[in-house]
């Protein structure tokens, strides 16, 4: 793949009264997010200070992961009937996209700061990272108040799976670890994982496990052990899609709301992340210091057919609209 450059990255700044959005050009990565709380500016995902870090980032902050986010057993797919072998990046395993994934690569971007928003497309050829068929993905961030939309598009020249992730890292409360607070997620049910964190196979309720989040639990609460969380959960069937999917609030009255038309919400605690330096001032860029939550459709789906379909067609492109609200709460 043609390696990015420190002198290739551009940032675009949206801001709409005290809220001030970064974004680069590289990966379309959301590399930093700052909302009044408390009479300061609050940094609240984690990003680095040098845009230049993310040319190395392996943690895929801020970015957007695909052209298939999670992770694909053997990095193997087959396709009316043809095989195909994609990049393995992670063990045997392809993640995010592989090595050269979406979040890796340079796009084209096209700001309009009057309408807050700015417009990323990528061009991704044929056998991209073994991928089959050319692809056109366009990425709209949009800033609204204090609510940021990504608007995710893909048109392709062939069937070909694409299942895109936002991948932000939520860090409502500054330096301080997620355990206090609190998170609801509207999903009754998720995709059990073997010890390489690849789907088993079937789908299985939530209730009673330490994934349960429908009626809201603080992080610690569901995990005293402090394991932590890399798990796909499955959304309820039926859901009202104008109410939140996800919500999180933090004890110094920073709350963030999650809007998604996926079915899957990937729900990940920071654990194998790195702790490094060179985050933004006010924030600590280690395992659990940041929470995400990655709407996207189902993982390992192209070897697991008793999943939803992911293959993209010429006729039914591909789009994913999620906005997220971040606010300090009324006392």
């Amino acid at each position: 793949m043609t390696t990015a450059k420190a002198e290739d990255i551009r940032e675009f700044t949206l801001q709409d009264g005290p809220v001030r959005l970064s974004l680069l050009n590289l990966g379309a990565v959301t590399r930093g997010w700052w909302v009044p709380c408390g009479g300061a500016s609050v940094p609240v995902v984690l990003g680095y200070d040098d845009p230049a870090r993310y040319l190395s980032d392996e943690a895929h902050l801020g970015g957007i992961a695909g052209r298939v986010a999670n992770r694909m057993t053997g990095g193997r797919l087959v396709l009316d009937g043809v095989h195909y072998q994609l990049s393995q990046n992670e063990g045997d395993t392809h993640l995010h996209g592989g090595a050269g994934g979406l979040n890796r690569r340079i796009w084209q971007a096209d700001a309009d700061s009057a309408g807050r928003r700015v417009r990323f497309t990528y061009h991704s050829p044929d056998g991209e990272e073994g991928y089959p068929g050319a692809v056109d993905f366009t990425v709209t961030i949009s800033l609204d108040g204090s609510a940021v939309t990504y608007d995710m598009r893909a048109e392709v020249d062939r069937p070909t799976p694409i299942n895109l992730a936002q991948h932000n890292y939520y860090a409502l409360a500054g330096q301080a670890e997620i355990w206090d607070q609190r998170l609801t997620v509207q999903a009754d049910r998720m995709t059990p994982l073997d010890r390489m964190q690849l789907p088993e196979g079937g789908i299985v309720a939530l209730a009673g496990t330490r994934y349960d989040y429908q009626r809201g639990a603080i992080l610690a609460d569901n995990d005293p052990q402090r394991r932590g969380s890399d798990a796909n959960l499955v959304l309820r069937d039926g859901l009202d899609r104008t109410a939140p999917v996800a919500e999180l609030s933090a004890p110094n009255g920073l709350r963030m709301r999650m809007w998604s038309d996926q079915p899957d919400v990937q729900l990940y605690t920071a654990i194998h992340l790195a702790a490094q330096d060179g985050a933004h001032p006010g924030q600590r860029i280690a395992p659990f210091h940041g929470i995400c939550l990655e709407p996207q459709g189902y993982p390992d789906a192209m070897n697991q057919p008793e999943f939803p379909s992911i293959v993209v067609t010429p006729e039914a492109p591909y789009r994913q609209v999620l906005t997220v609200d971040i606010a300090e709460q009324a006392p």
